[in-house]
């Protein structure tokens, strides 16, 4: 019945949408189908560039600011936010990019092409966002009144000059790597109901960036982003901003942030970070930042204050969490009051002073499922064990960075179950490594960087057994591949990066012969293997 209706179907759609073309005639189908809540939701898709991978965590918080669905006690908003991307997905509106860390939710999507060519048309014809061009010769984008509510600039200059005046604009979005944009507004007076503000500014000396103090003047503001490649200073008047959820400040060098910021009590998301490889520098801890719906918190800088001020156990509904250390005895006692803190899943402790650690507290975080350790970490032998032992043991993802362990890490993070992606960055000292037999039940995914001193790794038969991808960078040390690896066949992946150029060449081969260890890595779908260091 389908098969012989489905023509007479079509042609019963209303006359306006036709004009997208046979194919685009079904896709509308589906937007028509779609329930009222999640149209929106849909048509916010459009202010993406084509084939722009699209963070979860960003667009939910942008449906959010944009009051796509009301705060409810019962539930939370990012929640509601979840549920809503997976039924487009379900629809097919929606692709799943890339899975995060735990192999089942979400971390990127995309929209396919043809239906981002609907979802810009049906986006222009219910007035709901436009899409600013800019040429190669132009940098001023003049708004006016007569505009849409939302603009979404796509320039392929590095520069923007945004001027006029728009009293009604909601939304000012500016989909592009923020580091290799300038975006400018002339005065911030003319876009005083803004709800969404996406900022990035340029320099190549080094002067401070002084935000205007004009930015507290949008006070209707609910998602706020700042980019910056030197040294930031926030004006006093951010405080005025008492709508804001969402603050992400991204900067190089250093940053100053007025402690009326920790007082803004909607603030749901707070990221801080530099733009390093390591996220180090955030902001100092203050005990009036009391915000009972923060879920998302990086990175703070604490001291004994924050474990005498039990504040921290209002947080009851934070996810993700950063902190950085100055001693460590400061460590322990912060940890026990964040394990009663039951929503927590996501948590990076960076330390400067990692002598004398004590991280046993780690051991009741049974609901976390993504650490990171970045830091020095003292390791010597000692009487209750290993300091990592008492790592979570329903952990998912692991890192460790700048860890510099002399002891093999391997003996006590391959009996963590339920790791599937283990980094390790400048964690490893020493010249043996060794993965035994059934260790590492789970592993997916194992990346190794800069392990400068490593010259033997070991694999029994037996470990890693679901392992798809390997990466080593810059193990330069090492003087050949485990033998043993011809063993996983679940491996997908094998990625070399700077390693010997004898190692690369025992693999390669010379003249179109085979290298007299590839047999290890022949039944390896992708193979790369670049940048060798003459050796």
């Amino acid at each position: 019945m389908v098969h012989k209706n489905i023509h007479g179907h079509l042609n019963e759609l209303p006359h306006q949408d036709r004009q997208y073309g046979a194919v685009n005639r079904i896709l509308v189908l589906s937007y028509n189908d779609l329930p009222s809540p999640l149209k929106p939701c849909f048509l916010y898709l459009s202010h993406y560039p084509e084939d722009w991978e699209i963070p979860k965590k960003e667009l939910i918080r942008l449906w959010i600011a944009e009051g796509f669905f009301p705060e409810n006690k019962e539930f939370l908003m990012e929640d509601l936010g979840e549920k809503f991307l997976e039924e487009l997905i379900d629809r097919s509106l929606v692709q799943v990019s890339r899975r995060d860390y735990t192999g089942t939710n979400v971390e990127t999507c995309r929209v396919h092409d043809l239906l981002r060519d609907l979802c810009t048309k049906k986006a222009r014809e219910e007035l709901f966002l436009e899409i600013i061009q800019k040429p190669l010769h132009e940098l001023k984008v003049t708004l006016a009144e007569s505009m849409l509510r939302r603009i979404s600039i796509h320039s392929s200059e590095s520069s923007v000059y945004v001027k006029g005046e728009h009293p009604k604009l909601r939304s000012l979005l500016v989909s592009q790597n923020e580091e290799l944009v300038d975006l400018c507004i002339s005065k911030y007076k003319s876009f005083k109901f803004l709800r969404v503000l996406t900022l990035a500014k340029r320099s190549d000396c080094n002067e401070p960036w002084h935000v205007s103090t004009e930015i507290g003047n949008l006070q209707h503001l609910r998602y706020l982003k700042l980019y910056y490649n030197g040294k930031m200073i926030l004006p006093r008047s951010i405080g005025r901003l008492k709508c804001l959820y969402t603050l992400y400040i991204k900067f190089r060098r250093d940053i100053v942030i007025p402690n009326v910021v920790f007082k803004l009590e909607r603030l749901r998301h707070i990221v801080i970070k530099s733009g390093g490889i390591f996220s180090f520098y955030g902001f100092h801890w203050r005990q009036g930042f009391t915000s009972k719906n923060i879920e998302t918190l990086k990175y703070i800088k604490v001291d004994e204050m924050a474990a005498e001020n039990n504040v921290v156990l209002r947080w009851t509904n934070i996810q993700s969490l950063g902190i950085a250390f100055n001693r460590a005895e400061y460590v322990k006692p912060t940890l026990i009051l964040l394990a009663k803190l039951q929503r927590l899943r996501s948590v990076s402790l960076n330390f400067f002073d990692g002598s004398h650690l004590d991280l046993e507290p780690l051991s009741q975080y049974y609901h976390l499922s993504e650490l990171k350790l970045l830091g020095r970490i003292e390791d010597k032998p000692h009487p209750n064990g290993h300091v990592l032992k008492f790592l979570p043991s329903n952990i998912v993802k692991l890192t460790l960075a700048a860890s510099e362990l002399s002891q093999d890490p391997m003996a006590v993070l391959e009996k963590l179950c339920h790791l599937r992606i283990l980094h390790l960055q400048e964690a490893y000292i020493g010249s043996k490594m060794v993965c035994s037999a059934n260790g590492f039940p789970k592993l997916d995914c194992l990346r190794m960087i800069w392990l400068l001193e490593l010259e033997e790794w070991e694999i029994e038969e037996g470990a890693m057994p679901c392992l798809r991808q390997l990466e080593l960078l810059g193990v330069e040390s090492l003087r050949m591949l485990p033998e043993e690896l011809r063993y996983i066949t679940t491996l997908q992946e094998l990625n070399l990066r700077g390693m010997s150029s004898s190692l690369e060449e025992r693999i390669k081969g010379i003249d179109g012969r085979e290298g007299e260890e590839f047999y290890k890595v022949r039944h390896i779908p992708s193979i790369h293997i670049i940048n060798s260091i003459p050796k």
